[in-house]
Protein backbone atom coordinates (compact mmCIF):
# COMPACT_ATOMS: atom_id res chain seq x y z
CA UNK A 1 0.00 0.00 0.00
CA UNK A 2 2.88 2.29 0.72
CA UNK A 3 4.13 1.72 -2.73
CA UNK A 4 0.77 2.68 -4.10
CA UNK A 5 0.74 5.85 -2.01
CA UNK A 6 4.20 6.79 -3.23
CA UNK A 7 3.07 6.06 -6.60
CA UNK A 8 0.06 8.32 -6.18
CA UNK A 9 2.19 11.09 -4.82
CA UNK A 10 4.56 10.65 -7.56
CA UNK A 11 1.80 10.67 -10.02
CA UNK A 12 0.01 13.72 -8.48
CA UNK A 13 2.61 15.93 -6.71
CA UNK A 14 0.59 19.13 -6.93
CA UNK A 15 -2.51 17.58 -5.32
CA UNK A 16 -0.50 16.21 -2.49
CA UNK A 17 1.01 19.61 -1.82
CA UNK A 18 -2.36 21.28 -1.75
CA UNK A 19 -3.68 18.63 0.58
CA UNK A 20 -0.82 19.30 3.02
CA UNK A 21 -1.42 23.03 3.01
CA UNK A 22 -5.10 22.50 3.61
CA UNK A 23 -4.33 20.21 6.47
CA UNK A 24 -1.91 22.80 7.94
CA UNK A 25 -4.53 25.51 7.59
CA UNK A 26 -7.04 23.42 9.46
CA UNK A 27 -4.58 22.94 12.27
CA UNK A 28 -3.92 26.65 12.47
CA UNK A 29 -7.60 27.43 12.53
CA UNK A 30 -8.12 24.90 15.27
CA UNK A 31 -5.30 26.44 17.30
CA UNK A 32 -6.74 29.91 16.84
CA UNK A 33 -10.17 28.66 17.86
CA UNK A 34 -8.80 26.98 20.94
CA UNK A 35 -6.81 30.09 21.77
CA UNK A 36 -9.91 32.22 21.50
CA UNK A 37 -11.86 29.83 23.64
CA UNK A 38 -9.08 29.88 26.23
CA UNK A 39 -8.99 33.68 26.09
CA UNK A 40 -12.75 33.87 26.56
CA UNK A 41 -12.57 31.42 29.39
CA UNK A 42 -9.83 33.45 31.05
CA UNK A 43 -11.78 36.64 30.47
CA UNK A 44 -14.90 35.04 31.89
CA UNK A 45 -12.97 33.85 34.92
CA UNK A 46 -11.45 37.30 35.36
CA UNK A 47 -14.86 38.98 34.97
CA UNK A 48 -16.42 36.55 37.44
CA UNK A 49 -13.59 37.10 39.90
CA UNK A 50 -13.83 40.86 39.50
CA UNK A 51 -17.59 40.78 39.88
CA UNK A 52 -17.26 38.61 42.97
CA UNK A 53 -14.68 41.01 44.39
CA UNK A 54 -16.94 43.99 43.67
CA UNK A 55 -19.95 42.29 45.24
CA UNK A 56 -17.93 41.27 48.27
CA UNK A 57 -16.60 44.77 48.67
CA UNK A 58 -20.07 46.26 48.26
CA UNK A 59 -21.41 43.82 50.85
CA UNK A 60 -18.59 44.65 53.21
CA UNK A 61 -19.22 48.35 52.67
CA UNK A 62 -22.92 47.91 53.43
CA UNK A 63 -22.12 45.91 56.56
CA UNK A 64 -19.57 48.48 57.63
CA UNK A 65 -22.03 51.29 57.00
CA UNK A 66 -24.79 49.48 58.90
CA UNK A 67 -22.42 48.67 61.77
CA UNK A 68 -21.22 52.24 61.91
CA UNK A 69 -24.78 53.55 61.90
CA UNK A 70 -25.76 51.06 64.57
CA UNK A 71 -22.83 51.98 66.76
CA UNK A 72 -23.43 55.68 66.19
CA UNK A 73 -27.11 55.44 67.18
CA UNK A 74 -27.95 56.45 70.80
CA UNK A 75 -30.33 54.02 72.46
CA UNK A 76 -32.32 55.71 75.21
CA UNK A 77 -35.04 54.88 77.67
CA UNK A 78 -37.97 57.24 77.85
CA UNK A 79 -40.88 57.98 80.15
CA UNK A 80 -44.04 60.05 80.05
CA UNK A 81 -44.94 62.70 82.64
CA UNK A 82 -47.43 61.46 85.22
CA UNK A 83 -50.18 63.05 87.27
CA UNK A 84 -49.99 61.81 90.88
CA UNK A 85 -52.97 59.65 91.81
CA UNK A 86 -52.36 60.13 95.54
CA UNK A 87 -50.85 62.92 97.58
CA UNK A 88 -47.49 62.80 99.27
CA UNK A 89 -47.09 62.09 102.98
CA UNK A 90 -44.80 64.58 104.66
CA UNK A 91 -42.94 63.22 107.71
CA UNK A 92 -41.63 65.82 110.15
CA UNK A 93 -40.03 65.56 113.61
CA UNK A 94 -41.71 66.97 116.68
CA UNK A 95 -41.63 66.98 120.49
CA UNK A 96 -44.63 66.12 122.64
CA UNK A 97 -45.77 68.77 125.09
CA UNK A 98 -48.55 68.91 127.64
CA UNK A 99 -51.61 70.68 126.34
CA UNK A 100 -51.25 72.96 129.36
CA UNK A 101 -47.80 72.95 130.90
CA UNK A 102 -46.95 75.38 133.65
CA UNK A 103 -44.41 75.85 136.46
CA UNK A 104 -46.10 76.20 139.87
CA UNK A 105 -44.51 78.92 141.99
CA UNK A 106 -45.32 80.30 145.45
CA UNK A 107 -46.97 83.68 145.80
CA UNK A 108 -45.99 84.00 149.47
CA UNK A 109 -42.52 83.92 151.01
CA UNK A 110 -41.64 81.53 153.82
CA UNK A 111 -40.43 78.01 154.52
CA UNK A 112 -41.79 74.83 152.97
CA UNK A 113 -43.74 73.16 155.74
CA UNK A 114 -44.74 70.03 153.79
CA UNK A 115 -45.45 68.75 150.27
CA UNK A 116 -48.24 66.32 149.49
CA UNK A 117 -47.59 65.28 145.88
CA UNK A 118 -44.48 63.94 144.18
CA UNK A 119 -43.46 63.50 140.54
CA UNK A 120 -45.74 61.28 138.48
CA UNK A 121 -48.77 62.04 140.68
CA UNK A 122 -52.08 62.70 138.97
CA UNK A 123 -53.71 65.69 140.62
CA UNK A 124 -57.07 67.37 140.19
CA UNK A 125 -57.71 71.07 139.92
CA UNK A 126 -57.58 72.74 143.38
CA UNK A 127 -55.82 69.79 145.05
CA UNK A 128 -53.20 70.71 147.67
CA UNK A 129 -49.60 70.31 146.50
CA UNK A 130 -47.61 71.93 149.31
CA UNK A 131 -48.00 74.11 152.39
CA UNK A 132 -45.76 76.98 153.54
CA UNK A 133 -44.92 78.39 156.94
CA UNK A 134 -45.04 82.23 156.66
CA UNK A 135 -44.35 83.84 160.07
CA UNK A 136 -43.60 87.26 158.60
CA UNK A 137 -46.88 87.39 156.73
CA UNK A 138 -48.71 86.26 159.86
CA UNK A 139 -47.15 89.10 161.85
CA UNK A 140 -47.91 91.61 159.10
CA UNK A 141 -51.52 90.47 159.09
CA UNK A 142 -51.78 90.86 162.87
CA UNK A 143 -50.26 94.32 162.63
CA UNK A 144 -52.62 95.29 159.81
CA UNK A 145 -55.64 94.12 161.83
CA UNK A 146 -54.52 96.21 164.82
CA UNK A 147 -53.96 99.25 162.59
CA UNK A 148 -57.40 98.76 161.15
CA UNK A 149 -58.91 98.78 164.62
CA UNK A 150 -57.11 102.03 165.40
CA UNK A 151 -58.40 103.56 162.22
CA UNK A 152 -61.93 102.40 163.01
CA UNK A 153 -61.72 104.05 166.47
CA UNK A 154 -60.52 107.28 164.87
CA UNK A 155 -63.45 107.12 162.49
CA UNK A 156 -65.94 106.74 165.32
CA UNK A 157 -64.44 109.74 167.09
CA UNK A 158 -64.57 111.80 163.91
CA UNK A 159 -68.23 110.90 163.40
CA UNK A 160 -69.21 111.96 166.95
CA UNK A 161 -67.16 115.14 166.63
CA UNK A 162 -68.91 116.13 163.41
CA UNK A 163 -72.31 115.48 165.02
CA UNK A 164 -71.51 117.76 167.97
CA UNK A 165 -70.08 120.51 165.79
CA UNK A 166 -73.14 120.45 163.55
CA UNK A 167 -75.41 121.01 166.59
CA UNK A 168 -73.15 123.83 167.77
CA UNK A 169 -73.23 125.41 164.32
CA UNK A 170 -76.99 125.45 164.40
CA UNK A 171 -76.71 127.54 167.61
CA UNK A 172 -74.07 129.67 165.89
CA UNK A 173 -71.50 128.83 168.56
CA UNK A 174 -68.81 127.73 166.07
CA UNK A 175 -67.95 129.02 162.68
CA UNK A 176 -68.68 127.27 159.41
CA UNK A 177 -64.95 126.91 158.84
CA UNK A 178 -64.53 124.86 162.01
CA UNK A 179 -67.41 122.60 160.98
CA UNK A 180 -65.93 122.04 157.53
CA UNK A 181 -62.61 121.07 159.10
CA UNK A 182 -64.33 118.48 161.26
CA UNK A 183 -66.20 117.10 158.25
CA UNK A 184 -62.88 116.86 156.36
CA UNK A 185 -61.37 114.94 159.27
CA UNK A 186 -64.32 112.52 159.12
CA UNK A 187 -63.82 111.95 155.38
CA UNK A 188 -60.12 111.37 155.97
CA UNK A 189 -60.83 108.87 158.75
CA UNK A 190 -63.29 107.03 156.48
CA UNK A 191 -60.67 106.78 153.72
CA UNK A 192 -58.05 105.58 156.22
CA UNK A 193 -60.39 102.83 157.36
CA UNK A 194 -60.97 101.74 153.73
CA UNK A 195 -57.20 101.62 153.18
CA UNK A 196 -56.72 99.60 156.36
CA UNK A 197 -59.45 97.16 155.24
CA UNK A 198 -57.75 96.77 151.84
CA UNK A 199 -54.39 96.09 153.48
CA UNK A 200 -55.91 93.48 155.77
CA UNK A 201 -57.63 91.84 152.79
CA UNK A 202 -54.36 91.80 150.84
CA UNK A 203 -52.45 90.16 153.62
CA UNK A 204 -55.19 87.60 154.16
CA UNK A 205 -55.06 86.70 150.45
CA UNK A 206 -51.27 86.50 150.64
CA UNK A 207 -51.57 84.26 153.68
CA UNK A 208 -53.96 82.11 151.67
CA UNK A 209 -51.09 81.47 149.26
CA UNK A 210 -49.46 79.41 151.98
CA UNK A 211 -51.43 76.60 150.43
CA UNK A 212 -50.03 75.79 146.98
CA UNK A 213 -52.79 74.12 144.94
CA UNK A 214 -53.00 72.74 141.39
CA UNK A 215 -54.42 75.31 138.94
CA UNK A 216 -55.60 72.53 136.59
CA UNK A 217 -55.76 68.75 136.42
CA UNK A 218 -52.63 67.00 135.23
CA UNK A 219 -49.44 65.16 136.15
CA UNK A 220 -46.57 66.50 138.22
CA UNK A 221 -43.49 66.12 136.07
CA UNK A 222 -41.02 67.86 138.39
CA UNK A 223 -40.57 68.72 142.08
CA UNK A 224 -37.84 71.23 142.88
CA UNK A 225 -38.24 71.73 146.66
CA UNK A 226 -38.16 69.79 149.91
CA UNK A 227 -39.26 70.36 153.47
CA UNK A 228 -37.48 73.30 155.10
CA UNK A 229 -36.50 75.07 151.88
CA UNK A 230 -36.66 78.85 151.95
CA UNK A 231 -39.23 80.08 149.45
CA UNK A 232 -38.85 83.59 148.07
CA UNK A 233 -41.91 84.76 146.19
CA UNK A 234 -39.91 87.22 144.11
CA UNK A 235 -37.22 84.80 142.93
CA UNK A 236 -39.41 83.09 140.33
CA UNK A 237 -38.34 79.67 141.55
CA UNK A 238 -40.78 76.94 140.49
CA UNK A 239 -41.84 74.49 143.20
CA UNK A 240 -43.45 72.02 140.79
CA UNK A 241 -43.96 71.56 137.05
CA UNK A 242 -47.50 70.50 136.16
CA UNK A 243 -48.52 69.21 132.72
CA UNK A 244 -51.88 68.25 131.30
CA UNK A 245 -51.24 65.01 129.39
CA UNK A 246 -54.62 64.56 127.71
CA UNK A 247 -54.60 65.87 125.08
CA UNK A 248 -50.99 66.57 124.11
CA UNK A 249 -49.56 69.17 121.78
CA UNK A 250 -46.97 68.66 119.06
CA UNK A 251 -45.34 71.61 117.34
CA UNK A 252 -43.83 70.96 113.91
CA UNK A 253 -42.20 73.24 111.34
CA UNK A 254 -43.55 72.80 107.80
CA UNK A 255 -41.30 73.92 104.89
CA UNK A 256 -42.51 76.82 102.80
CA UNK A 257 -43.12 74.56 99.77
CA UNK A 258 -45.85 72.69 101.69
CA UNK A 259 -47.20 75.49 103.89
CA UNK A 260 -50.17 76.24 101.62
CA UNK A 261 -51.33 72.61 101.81
CA UNK A 262 -51.69 72.48 105.62
CA UNK A 263 -55.10 73.43 107.00
CA UNK A 264 -56.65 73.29 110.51
CA UNK A 265 -58.59 70.06 111.05
CA UNK A 266 -56.34 68.05 108.75
CA UNK A 267 -55.72 64.52 110.16
CA UNK A 268 -52.18 63.42 111.04
CA UNK A 269 -50.54 60.23 112.26
CA UNK A 270 -47.96 60.30 115.05
CA UNK A 271 -45.44 57.50 115.65
CA UNK A 272 -42.71 56.96 118.22
CA UNK A 273 -39.73 54.74 117.47
CA UNK A 274 -39.85 53.12 120.91
CA UNK A 275 -43.50 52.13 120.45
CA UNK A 276 -43.15 49.87 117.42
CA UNK A 277 -46.33 49.03 115.57
CA UNK A 278 -48.38 51.71 117.33
CA UNK A 279 -49.80 54.78 115.64
CA UNK A 280 -51.67 57.67 117.20
CA UNK A 281 -54.16 59.82 115.30
CA UNK A 282 -54.41 63.54 115.81
CA UNK A 283 -55.32 66.62 113.84
CA UNK A 284 -53.93 70.03 113.00
CA UNK A 285 -55.26 72.41 115.64
CA UNK A 286 -53.93 75.66 114.19
CA UNK A 287 -51.14 77.16 112.11
CA UNK A 288 -49.10 80.28 112.64
CA UNK A 289 -50.31 81.62 109.30
CA UNK A 290 -46.90 83.09 108.48
CA UNK A 291 -43.47 81.94 107.26
CA UNK A 292 -40.54 82.45 109.59
CA UNK A 293 -38.02 84.55 107.68
CA UNK A 294 -35.08 82.89 109.46
CA UNK A 295 -36.02 79.27 108.68
CA UNK A 296 -38.55 79.67 105.80
CA UNK A 297 -40.91 77.39 107.70
CA UNK A 298 -44.39 77.69 109.17
CA UNK A 299 -45.13 76.51 112.70
CA UNK A 300 -48.06 74.10 113.00
CA UNK A 301 -49.70 72.89 116.22
CA UNK A 302 -51.08 69.34 116.32
CA UNK A 303 -53.57 68.20 118.96
CA UNK A 304 -53.13 64.56 120.00
CA UNK A 305 -55.54 62.63 122.29
CA UNK A 306 -53.80 60.61 125.01
CA UNK A 307 -56.56 59.10 127.13
CA UNK A 308 -54.55 56.02 128.09
CA UNK A 309 -51.44 58.01 128.91
CA UNK A 310 -49.25 55.97 126.57
CA UNK A 311 -47.42 58.98 125.22
CA UNK A 312 -45.22 61.00 127.54
CA UNK A 313 -44.59 64.75 127.32
CA UNK A 314 -41.12 65.58 126.05
CA UNK A 315 -40.85 62.48 123.83
CA UNK A 316 -39.43 62.77 120.30
CA UNK A 317 -41.96 61.67 117.67
CA UNK A 318 -42.52 61.62 113.91
CA UNK A 319 -45.59 63.38 112.55
CA UNK A 320 -46.89 62.09 109.18
CA UNK A 321 -48.86 64.78 107.41
CA UNK A 322 -50.82 63.53 104.35
CA UNK A 323 -50.99 66.06 101.54
CA UNK A 324 -53.68 66.43 98.91
CA UNK A 325 -52.81 65.11 95.44
CA UNK A 326 -51.25 67.74 93.22
CA UNK A 327 -52.65 68.39 89.73
CA UNK A 328 -49.23 69.25 88.35
CA UNK A 329 -47.23 66.79 86.25
CA UNK A 330 -44.35 64.89 87.83
CA UNK A 331 -41.31 63.47 86.03
CA UNK A 332 -38.45 61.21 87.17
CA UNK A 333 -35.63 63.14 88.77
CA UNK A 334 -33.10 61.41 86.48
CA UNK A 335 -34.69 63.07 83.42
CA UNK A 336 -33.34 66.50 84.32
CA UNK A 337 -30.41 68.19 82.62
CA UNK A 338 -28.72 71.00 84.51
CA UNK A 339 -27.18 73.36 82.01
CA UNK A 340 -25.75 76.86 82.27
CA UNK A 341 -28.89 78.26 80.67
CA UNK A 342 -31.12 76.56 83.23
CA UNK A 343 -32.85 73.27 83.93
CA UNK A 344 -33.70 71.32 80.77
CA UNK A 345 -35.32 68.03 79.74
CA UNK A 346 -34.75 66.07 76.51
CA UNK A 347 -38.02 65.51 74.64
CA UNK A 348 -38.10 62.95 71.79
CA UNK A 349 -40.50 63.50 68.87
CA UNK A 350 -42.05 60.87 66.57
CA UNK A 351 -38.99 60.91 64.26
CA UNK A 352 -36.63 60.20 67.14
CA UNK A 353 -35.14 63.69 67.18
CA UNK A 354 -34.26 65.32 70.48
CA UNK A 355 -35.49 68.74 71.55
CA UNK A 356 -34.10 70.30 74.73
CA UNK A 357 -36.83 72.16 76.56
CA UNK A 358 -36.67 74.42 79.62
CA UNK A 359 -38.95 73.55 82.54
CA UNK A 360 -40.05 75.22 85.78
CA UNK A 361 -39.81 72.89 88.76
CA UNK A 362 -42.02 72.73 91.83
CA UNK A 363 -41.78 70.42 94.83
CA UNK A 364 -39.13 67.73 94.98
CA UNK A 365 -40.53 64.33 95.98
CA UNK A 366 -37.19 62.53 95.93
CA UNK A 367 -37.45 60.10 93.00
CA UNK A 368 -39.85 62.40 91.15
CA UNK A 369 -40.03 66.17 90.68
CA UNK A 370 -43.07 68.35 90.13
CA UNK A 371 -43.07 70.34 86.87
CA UNK A 372 -45.10 73.54 86.97
CA UNK A 373 -44.51 74.72 83.40
CA UNK A 374 -42.80 73.57 80.19
CA UNK A 375 -44.20 70.06 79.59
CA UNK A 376 -47.33 68.35 78.36
CA UNK A 377 -48.71 64.93 79.32
CA UNK A 378 -47.78 63.47 75.88
CA UNK A 379 -44.13 64.57 75.87
CA UNK A 380 -41.74 61.61 75.93
CA UNK A 381 -38.67 62.31 78.07
CA UNK A 382 -35.21 60.76 77.86
CA UNK A 383 -34.13 59.10 81.09
CA UNK A 384 -30.52 59.53 82.21
CA UNK A 385 -29.62 61.82 79.27
CA UNK A 386 -25.92 62.24 78.52
CA UNK A 387 -24.31 65.62 79.02
CA UNK A 388 -23.39 65.71 75.33
CA UNK A 389 -27.00 65.40 74.17
CA UNK A 390 -27.99 68.36 72.00
CA UNK A 391 -30.90 69.67 69.95
CA UNK A 392 -31.49 67.68 66.75
CA UNK A 393 -29.70 64.50 67.86
CA UNK A 394 -31.34 61.32 66.58
CA UNK A 395 -31.92 58.60 69.17
CA UNK A 396 -33.42 55.15 69.19
CA UNK A 397 -36.06 54.45 71.83
CA UNK A 398 -35.50 51.20 73.67
CA UNK A 399 -38.37 48.76 73.58
CA UNK A 400 -38.64 48.51 77.35
CA UNK A 401 -39.25 52.25 77.71
CA UNK A 402 -42.43 53.19 79.47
Amino acid sequence: MTEQRHAALAIHPIAAQEDGEHHELLKRRQIVRRTRIAVWIVLAVLVAGGARTVFVRMGNARELQAGTAERAAQYVKTALPQTPAAGQTLALPGTLQGYVQSPISARASGYLKRWTKDIGSHVEKGELLAELDTPEIDQQLSQAIAARQQTASSLELAKSTVARWESLRQKDVVSQQDLDERRSALAQATANLAAADANVQRLRQTEGFKRVVAPFSGVLTRRNVDVGDLIDAGSGRALFLLAQTDPLRVYINVPQAYAQLVKPGQPVVVTQSELRGQTFKGEVARTSGAIDTATRMMQVEVSLPNKEGTLLPGAYVQVSLPMAASQSLTIPANALLFRAEGTRVAVVDAQGKVKLRGVTLGRNYGETVEVIDGLGPADRLVLNPSDSLADGDVVVIAKESA
